[in-house]
């Protein structure tokens, strides 16, 4: 971010907090069935951004039951009118680069990953099936849920429901894993066998789709609704560019999220074995990130400053992937639905090039959009909300597992700037308009501390 943008943004904070100082005058007194290969496809969502898609509403799909290849007429408004609108969106001021030729996806977003502003988009809203970045919706609702040190013996239940052709890391019944041995193997190799046995460690699949739908609607991502936590095909899954990326941006607040989808490679246990005189030994195996842009491949480079996120691929998905990057200060979200063009790694090139435009036209765009902060977030904007530091990073000792707790990350500064229903009361009209304006710009500008490992 230029030095002039952040000089002005710590000068708003700091007379926010000041302004709340003076006026201070005193102390205040669904159940989800067995993944299965059927189809799934775009919808019509709610026009009205505030409503969730009702459950038990089904998106139409073509003959063949994969996604038609047309945008629907009507898609959500959640985040400007302009990302409801089908067929690309940007809006180019002096000197910026005219956006990649060749993009096929169907579906696309550029956002900058701190401020929320959407440099461009193309059916940002359009609901498809989300293929394993869904992952990341699991990851962030159940993630703060166990230390990472806990340990945990699988059982055959456990890997009960996991659908045919699955992507698996190799976990073995009646062996024992660590929560974090089973989040290598969800991010690293997407394994539908370490999402379930997590699920069940969370009280079951039923549970745990419920509260990633629960989830999905705190943040705003109303075009998402999840019948199985791994992202395998099903009836009625879907998700969106737009929500993909609110849901990335979330789980970017988690060390732990950011130090998972980062990893290249981890040694993974192996299945305990006896040799003939009786004696247990257990190995480990390596396990290798498949997000191409972060590990690289035959036909494309590692992206320089990439951080994560995750990518999937099923028949009814097609490819898709999420990528968060970091370039001259500046950190990008770019997500990536389902390219038509059918070569080797597609979704990673298109990714690639929207990431060269979006570094290249920063700045240089007019925001055709923002990605909206969460509900709780909005709530914590308002002068009387709870101490926003109370979303800090733990020691990963307590269920947080160094994560940031449930609530997303809000700024110190707004603590200082909305202290109180008693301070509220004493604030003047005037003022009170200036504080909300203030802590509103803190918390839709999430920082993400430590995110990008440079890898040379």
């Amino acid at each position: 971010m230029p030095a002039p943008l952040k000089t002005a943004r710590r000068a708003l904070l700091v007379t926010s907090a000041t302004l709340a100082s003076l006026a201070l005058t005193a102390p205040v007194s669904l159940a989800a069935p067995s993944p299965t290969p059927s189809a799934s496809a775009s919808a019509k969502p709610s026009p009205s951004p505030s409503v969730k898609p009702s459950s038990s509403a089904k998106p139409s799909a073509s003959a063949s039951g994969k996604p038609t290849a047309t945008p629907p007429a009507n898609m959500s408004s959640v985040g400007g009118a302009r990302l409801g609108q089908a067929g690309t969106q940007v809006d180019l001021a002096g000197g910026a680069p005219v956006l990649p030729k060749d993009l096929t996806a169907r579906s696309w977003i550029v956002a900058d990953a701190e401020s929320g502003d959407v440099l461009a988009a193309h059916n940002a809203h359009w609901r498809l099936p989300p293929a394993s970045t869904l992952k990341m919706l699991f990851a962030d609702t159940v993630l703060p849920r166990f230390p990472k040190t806990q340990q945990y013996k699988v059982q055959p239940k456990d890997l009960e429901g996991v659908g045919s052709g699955s992507s698996m890391v190799g976990i073995k019944e009646n062996e024992t894993y660590s929560v974090q041995d089973l989040w290598m193997g969800v991010f690293l190799m997407s394994g539908n066998d370490a999402v379930h046995v997590l699920s069940s460690m969370n009280g079951g699949i039923d549970k745990t789709v419920a509260e990633m739908n629960e989830h999905a609607e705190e943040l705003q991502a109303l075009d998402t609704h999840v019948v199985s936590p791994d992202g395998y095909d099903a009836s009625g899954q879907v998700s969106s560019a737009y929500d993909l990326t609110l849901i990335a941006r979330s789980g970017l607040q988690k060390k732990d999220f950011r130090e998972y989808c980062s990893t290249v490679r981890a040694k993974f246990p192996g299945e305990t074995k006896k040799d003939k005189k009786g004696k247990t030994t257990r190995g480990t195996y390596e396990i290798q990130n498949t997000n191409r842009l972060l590990r690289g491949d035959y036909d494309i480079s590692q992206y320089p400053g990439i951080a994560g996120v995750k990518n999937g691929n099923t028949t009814n998905a097609g490819a898709t992937f999420t990528g968060v990057a970091e370039r001259n200060g500046r950190v990008l979200l770019v997500t990536v639905m389902n390219p038509e063009k059918d070569d080797h790694n597609e979704v990673y090139k298109e990714t690639a090039a929207l990431f060269d435009w979006g570094f290249q036209a920063a700045g240089k765009v007019r925001p055709v959009g923002e990605l909206v902060p969460p509900k709780s977030a909005q709530a914590s904007a308002q002068p009387g909300a709870n101490d926003p530091t109370e979303g800090a990073e733990d020691s990963g000792e307590a269920g947080g597992a160094g994560n940031v707790s449930e609530k997303p990350v809000a700024s110190a500064v707004t603590e200082e700037g909305s202290g109180g229903m008693g301070i509220a009361l004493a604030i003047t009209g005037g003022v009170l308009v200036l504080l909300a304006g203030a802590a509103f710009l803190v918390n839709r500008r999430w920082p993400l501390p430590d995110l990008v490992r440079r890898r040379r």
